[in-house]
């Protein structure tokens, strides 16, 4: 059975809700990692692999896995202008992020760590090829992108709103165990 989870519904939270850092316990105490901004901002910048989702204009959910550069606290996407992306995003430009945060170094090769994660949802501005912004957009991105397609490349500008979702990002890998303690909210600052 499909569902559907309008914004409203998936609501986290907000800073001004004093929602940063910890998750809250029911009874309010907070766990968790104290995680601050710039922390994930720099986890972010320091990553290349994100998976991006969004929804069709028909309301069918897509998801896919694209290499992004952090620039300015805006994550920038070179996508192919016939693309899926470049075409449905223009209709909503609503857009969720999960990035990847892999961590156990040598041991995550023998061991079942799960990568610590880092997601948001966000407004994407879609620059189309040829434009000033997604030339500006593809001298930033530097080689990500082959030179073979850069001038035919449509840019994503994904611009994060509201919270960072945060799990075992500032934590050790024992406290990934505990769920509750490996979660942490963050406002996008």
């Amino acid at each position: 059975m499909a569902t559907k989870t309008t914004r409203d519904e998936g609501h986290v939270g907000r800073k001004s809700e004093g929602v940063t850092g910890a998750v809250a316990k029911d009874d309010g105490q907070r766990t968790g990692p104290r995680l601050t901004s710039e922390q994930v901002w720099q986890a972010l910048t320091k990553r290349s692999f994100a998976i991006f989702s969004y929804v069709t204009p028909s309301g069918e959910p897509r998801s896919s896995g694209v290499v992004y550069k952090v620039v300015g606290r805006r994550l920038y996407i070179a996508v192919a202008p016939d693309s899926w992306k470049a075409r449905h995003i223009t209709a909503s430009r609503e857009v969720s992020v999960t990035v990847p945060v892999r961590r156990g170094g040598v041991l995550s090769l023998v061991a079942p760590i799960p990568p610590a994660t880092v997601s948001f949802h966000g407004m994407a501005i879609v620059h189309p090829a040829g434009s000033p912004e997604a030339r500006s957009a593809l001298e930033e991105l530097g080689g990500l992108e082959p030179p073979e397609r850069r001038a035919s490349a449509t840019i994503l500008e994904v611009i994060p709103e509201g919270t960072f979702l945060t799990y075992g990002v500032g934590v050790s890998l024992r406290k990934m165990l505990d769920p509750t303690g490996a979660r942490g909210r963050v406002a996008v600052g």
